[in-house]
């Protein structure tokens, strides 16, 4: 599975309503340390058995959502299950961080 792209015109209707669990990662082009992320979250949504969705969000591009959600800093991960924010990872960690965030919000 690939990662989804959100912005601030889907964001409302993909994320929250969704009874999914959902990692959204809020990055920005010119950030290096989010080019370091980035494979990794794209590695996580490849990895999907159904259980759970990974999104992207571009903070440059959509910069409502991510002032909705307090990102101040990329790179930034928004874990969500069942439309509601369950937990934050802001900046650069390790892969076993994401993968630790997931298994908190498989269904």
């Amino acid at each position: 599975m690939n990662a989804i792209e959100i912005n601030d015109d889907n964001f409302n209707s993909i994320v929250l309503p969704s009874q999914a669990s959902i990692l959204i990662f809020f990055t920005a082009p010119w950030s290096g340390p989010c080019r370091m992320v980035g494979p990794v979250i794209k590695e996580l949504a490849q990895a999907s058995d159904g259980s759970y969705s990974v999104g992207i969000v571009n903070t440059d591009e959509s910069p409502a959502t991510a002032a909705q959600y307090g990102v101040r800093n990329v790179p930034t991960v928004v874990i969500f299950k069942h439309g509601e924010v369950t937990g934050k990872i802001v900046g650069v960690n390790p892969k076993s961080a994401y993968e630790n965030a997931i298994n908190a919000i498989r269904n």
